[in-house]
């Protein structure tokens, strides 16, 4: 897609997927910052919620000193009902989270925040369902050896090695990436992000 022409924008994260993404979509982002934010969850903390409050905590924490600007963030919350599975970064970490997804269904909750640069705040959650098959232990060996699940939230990248057990996908994809490209291009349409090319 063809790059567009739009206001200056901040993509508060540090992940390339993110990046990638937007340019996907024909968006350069302006800067990169990484919001420091605390993303424990808090009691009782629904996954959902979860995804909602760190996407918008990260937006606030990055516009703080860039109020002129879009800023774009996300958060991505992998659940197997109310229980949330971390952003596994040991192997013992990946291999809980495998254990619990095979061969069931669980969740992938994107929280979007935009504010734009008249500091409007739009959030939105997307909720895609996944199914894995059921793993077998060399399988689940073989995904641990590959080191793909390092950082990743519920142990596993969806753009990988993982597709081949993946056996069942309802919603948004590229939510299950990193960030939902329809529900973030519907946010930026709807607020004057883009700006009108000069005609010849």
């Amino acid at each position: 897609m063809k790059n567009r022409d739009h206001k200056a924008l901040i993509l508060a994260s540090a992940s390339p997927r993110r990046a990638q993404l937007l340019q996907q979509i024909g968006i350069e982002p302006t800067e990169i910052c990484p919001a420091d934010i605390d993303e424990t969850p808090l009691n009782g903390e629904l996954p959902r919620d979860l995804a909602l409050r760190l996407s918008l905590g990260k937006a606030q924490a990055i516009s703080k000193n860039n109020a002129d600007k879009f800023i774009i963030a996300a958060d991505t919350v992998v659940a197997v009902g109310r229980r949330i599975l971390p952003k596994a970064e040991s192997k013992d970490q990946a291999l809980e989270c495998l254990k619990l997804i095979s061969g069931r269904r669980h969740h992938v909750y994107g929280g979007i925040c935009v504010i734009t640069d008249n500091a409007k705040i739009i959030t939105r959650l997307c909720d895609t369902v996944v199914k894995f098959k059921t793993l077998t232990s060399q399988e689940i060996d073989e995904y641990i050896d590959s080191g793909e699940w390092e950082g990743k939230a519920g142990g596993y990248a969806v753009q990988g090695l993982a597709a081949a057990y993946i056996s069942f996908l309802q919603g948004s994809y590229s939510n299950v990436v990193g960030l939902s490209l329809y529900d973030t291009m519907q946010i930026l349409r709807g607020n004057g992000f883009f700006q009108a090319s000069p005609k010849d």
